[in-house]
């Protein structure tokens, strides 16, 4: 009997070796299994937005699988491949494992039940998404070493800038050890103030102090078996450094308040944007704390100095604003304008530019004219620069992400992959984030740009109490806003008639 059409698998069908005959494709029907056959990998562009999954026939080697999960990366999409291979070729099933593949069959199996388990739980609503990019060459060197790192247990500390993705590097090595199934744990140290950060990292026995009516179990014992994440550890108050080096060391605690030691079976990353070589020649970092948690130091690049991750990264931020319907556009100007900007604020930056993005341009297709950068000089700098930017990337650059290369690196725990943008296994398919070019308007492109910031400034200002609120809303500071309202002034706009 086949399965309800609230069920059923969409699978694009790729096998360059021999079609599907209609036997075969009654019997994935009756698994529960919709096919939308493509002979070849152009084919793949349009039918890839309406599939749960690819399912891809590999010969003497897992070379297609790598040139499709480049070009899902490239169109944006997050679907998850499931490969077929000859029962003589194990290492090419293995291969095909260690790139990502979310299932690998035998090409002659053709059973209800094993279609049915190698695709289970791929059209569930409740599944989401699991994405991360390294695109960049700098990126993909970065995965490579981290998931080396991730096989063994040492303590790492990641170094970068705010807002460039440590706490994600931290999630990869996290998911990319065999640690990856059991519960991973994060806290900022610089966002309480030293009691509470005690007290949430050891916990408390009841009646501890004035307030403590249970015994409460810590962020290091509800870790127990995984990785806890410690951000901005360079914060954390010199008493408690002392105790988490005795953590580190010994690997038991005690909890506020009680007297019973508890062993801890843990993985400590840990994460900083300052010096803390100069931290500790200020005395306001311990020498020996530090030592134990850098047995491993993974250092992040500015968003800037690794440029092939930008479009990958706006495309992964504008793909959580699809609510089903037609995927966002993203124009090879704007592409070049989000490419030159130099993001002082990184990726955290980046998210804030892409949504304001999504409420300037009313539809699906972003332009230049949608872009708010925090940088007030560069609103006013980049259009006239524009035309020398393209003209000075390569003509590619413009159009898609830099293409991935493949990863040689330890294996992988089967909880997620990594390439441009990439689902964790079973997750549902994503629409698609199109790159493409905007037919020129016929319109001054700098005028259109200002209209529309006012337009949405003023809604801003109208629906707030204050300009300070204002701002906040827009994603922007209130310098930024005062600038942005003296260049409209200047330039003769009417801040009531748009209101």
């Amino acid at each position: 009997m086949n399965a309800s059409s609230v069920n059923v698998i969409h699978a694009v069908w790729l096998d360059p070796f021999s079609p599907i005959d209609a036997a075969e494709r009654a019997q994935l029907d009756a698994a529960g299994i919709s096919l939308e056959t493509v002979s070849t990998l152009g084919d793949l562009t349009l039918a890839l937005r309406r599939a749960h999954v690819l399912v891809i026939r590999l010969g003497d080697s897992a070379e297609l699988l790598k040139e499709v999960q480049t070009l899902i990366a490239q169109l944006g999409h997050t679907v998850p491949v499931l490969c077929r291979v000859d029962r003589r070729r194990m290492e090419v099933a293995v291969d095909a494992m260690r790139l990502g593949a979310l299932h690998v069959l035998s090409s002659d199996e053709w059973s209800a039940a094993a279609w049915q388990g190698a695709v289970k739980g791929l059209n569930a609503p409740e599944l989401k998404t699991k994405s991360y990019v390294f695109v960049d060459p700098i990126s993909q060197h970065l995965l490579a070493l981290a998931q080396r790192v991730a096989q063994t247990d040492v303590t790492a500390l990641l170094v970068g800038p705010t807002g460039a993705g440590k706490e994600v590097l931290a999630r990869v090595l996290h998911e990319s050890s065999p640690r990856a199934k059991a519960p991973f744990v994060a806290l900022n140290c610089a966002a309480m103030p030293e009691h509470l950060i005690e007290d949430m990292l050891f916990g408390h026995e009841k009646g501890a102090f004035t307030g403590a009516l249970k015994e409460h179990k810590g962020l290091f014992e509800q870790a127990h078996g995984g990785t806890i994440f410690l951000d901005e550890i360079g914060e954390m108050p010199m008493n408690l450094q002392a105790k988490l080096l005795r953590v580190l060391q010994e690997k038991k605690l005690n909890r506020l308040g009680g007297e019973a030691t508890i062993d801890l079976d843990i993985r400590v990353i840990a994460a900083t944007n300052k010096d803390l070589k100069l931290a500790i020649e200020q005395r306001e970092f311990r020498e020996d704390l530090y030592f134990r948690i850098s047995t491993f130091r993974l250092r992040i690049q500015p968003l800037k100095d690794r440029p092939g991750d930008i479009v990958p990264l706006v495309a992964q931020s504008l793909a959580r604003h699809v609510k089903g319907g037609l995927p966002f556009t993203v124009t090879s100007e704007a592409q070049v304008l989000l490419q030159s900007y130099p993001w002082p604020g990184n990726v955290r930056e980046l998210e804030n530019v892409v949504q304001r993005a999504v409420v300037l341009s009313g539809g699906r297709t972003i332009s230049p004219a949608h872009l708010m950068f925090d940088d007030a000089q560069m609103d006013e700098q980049a259009m006239p620069a524009m035309p020398s930017i393209a003209a000075a990337l390569p003509p590619t650059y413009a159009q898609a992400p830099v293409e991935p290369a493949s990863v040689a690196a330890a294996p992988v725990a089967p909880a997620v992959t990594y390439y441009a943008s990439v689902p964790a296994y079973g997750a549902t398919a994503m629409a698609p984030i199109e790159m493409r070019e905007e037919p020129a308007a016929p319109i001054n492109l700098d005028s259109a740009v200002k209209a529309s910031e006012l337009q949405v400034i003023m809604a801003a200002i109208q629906s707030t109490d204050s300009r300070l609120e204002a701002a906040a809303k827009l994603g922007i500071s209130p310098r930024t806003l005062r600038y942005k309202l003296a260049q409209m002034r200047t330039r003769g706009m009417n801040e009531g008639a748009s209101a």
